[in-house]
């Protein structure tokens, strides 16, 4: 383990100087980035918005069941689900924005 260790170091040290070595075209590397930047902001909002779906459907699924079950406590358990909902929403709208805001 201790011969490998120093190789492992040497290793890092070099992957990490060649970016820097390498800084001429860093205007052109900008530019080549964006449309992936974009690509991959626009995936990022998608996955954001599904996994927003698909926690207010179960949450949906889940009060629709827990009411079935016992109908006097409709109404705590629908105060429940909007605020639940809401806050799915909230973590959903700073995703997307967060996802469009880091391509520029």
């Amino acid at each position: 383990m201790k011969k490998i260790l120093p190789f492992a170091i040497l290793g890092a040290v070099a992957l990490l100087a060649s970016p820097v070595l390498a800084a001429d075209g860093v205007e052109q590397a900008a530019a080549a980035g964006k449309p992936i930047a974009a690509g991959l902001a626009a995936i990022g909002a998608g996955l954001a918005v599904i996994g927003a779906g698909i926690g207010i459907g179960r949450i949906g699924g889940g009060a629709v069941e827990a009411t079935a079950r016992q109908p006097e406590a409709a109404s705590t358990i629908q105060a429940q689900m909007i605020l639940t909902a809401a806050l799915i929403e909230g973590v959903a709208l700073f995703a997307v924005v967060v996802c469009l805001l880091g391509v520029l």
